[in-house]
């Protein structure tokens, strides 16, 4: 039996995605750089806590921000607020949003809302879907970017344009904002500028700023302020979130200044997938540091190739596959630190590999 396609990944010279391994590294790093002297936050308040919120909610444009030691807390209690507020227990997002595949239904156990899915499962939400409701929706959730379909985006033209629609029939606008960093060099925008078309805003500090875990809610100071009791009922006022706020602050100032390279990066990786014969990307050409790889060939010969590359050469280009059936079958790139080590010359290499092996 030959190596898996993990165990050639893990083993490669040239892991190619992300920032490198999660390990105890990541954490030991960001608290070698910390005061030890600093005094724990304790049930959600505290200098490091409070300090960092006041900064999360600057660089996002709105008046207050609460950390959450998860995204997926965040933002069932910011569409549980935004309907209750509006008297209504109907949301509305797309088909492949987080919570509707990926938290075990938690809005609707949890909270009872009703969610209304908008576009269809192979596009962006965009205006029409919106003007188009017939539903009394109390928010609308949208995706920057949509993951679940390669990291696709609306223009931003069309996102001023749902927030006005949204403004013009009193229906909240709220922006799941995980990987908002990353999309900012595509728009040419700031995340100031994006946030400020949303009534509120999540972003995960995990994802590509790469730390522990944990996510920032912000908005205006009366929402925030109805969050933080939210947050104790579902549990996330443990008694210290420090190691997940100071890692996030440490990684956040060494990585925002690095996406518009790992944007730029992501357009150049996409070229040379999308040269090489049976293979295709999603969407062609990234709108971020991410995108969706597919193969014609079958998922035990996609493994079997890019195990020999990673062998070969060095160079590991994909951890597992998901089956695409007769589709053949795809993974997800997100590019961050570990790209740049790549040797062109390598990295050229292995695409010839890859391509020629396709094709036996």
């Amino acid at each position: 039996m030959g190596t898996s396609l993990m165990e050639a990944y893990q083993q490669a010279k040239y892991p190619l995605l992300g920032h490198g391994k999660r390990d105890v590294q990541v954490l030991k790093e960001a608290l070698e750089h910390a005061d030890g002297d600093m005094a724990s936050d304790m049930y959600g308040t505290g200098a490091v806590i409070e300090a960092y919120q006041v900064k999360m909610a600057e660089l996002l444009g709105k008046e207050a921000s609460v950390f959450f030691p998860s995204g997926t807390m965040a933002q069932q209690i910011a569409l549980r607020i935004w309907a209750d507020r509006a008297g209504s227990k109907q949301v509305a997002y797309h088909p492949l949003c987080h919570l509707e595949i990926h938290e075990k239904d938690g809005l609707k156990v949890l909270h009872g809302l009703e969610p209304v899915l908008l576009a269809d499962q192979s596009r962006p939400v965009r205006l029409r879907d919106i003007a188009e409701l017939k539903e009394d929706v109390a928010c609308v959730l949208l995706e920057l970017p949509q993951r679940e379909i390669g990291g696709q985006l609306p223009p931003y033209e069309e996102l001023e344009s749902i927030s006005r629609l949204c403004k013009e029939r009193g229906i909240k606008l709220h922006l799941d904002g995980a990987r908002l960093f990353e999309v900012l060099p595509y728009y040419g925008k700031t995340a100031v500028e994006v946030c400020a078309l949303f009534d509120s805003v999540y972003i995960s500090v995990y994802k590509g700023i790469g730390g522990i875990a944990g996510a920032i809610l912000a908005g205006d100071l009366d929402f925030m302020e109805e969050a933080k009791p939210w947050k104790r009922r579902h549990g996330g006022d443990l008694i210290s979130l420090y190691p997940y706020i100071l890692a996030a602050d440490y990684y956040m100032e060494r990585r925002l200044p690095k996406m518009e390279r790992y944007y730029r990066e992501a357009v150049e990786l996409a070229e040379m997938f999308n040269g090489c014969e049976g293979v295709r990307t999603l969407p062609e050409m990234p709108v971020s540091n991410m995108f969706h790889v597919f193969f014609e060939a079958s998922k035990e010969k996609a493994e079997a190739v890019l195990a020999e590359v990673a062998i070969e050469t060095g160079v590991g280009l994909a951890r597992v596959l998901q089956d695409g059936g007769e589709a053949g079958c795809k993974y997800e790139v997100s590019l961050g630190d570990l790209y740049a080590d790549i040797p062109r010359v390598t990295l050229a290499e292995a695409f010839r590999l890859l391509e020629r092996k396709l094709r036996e």
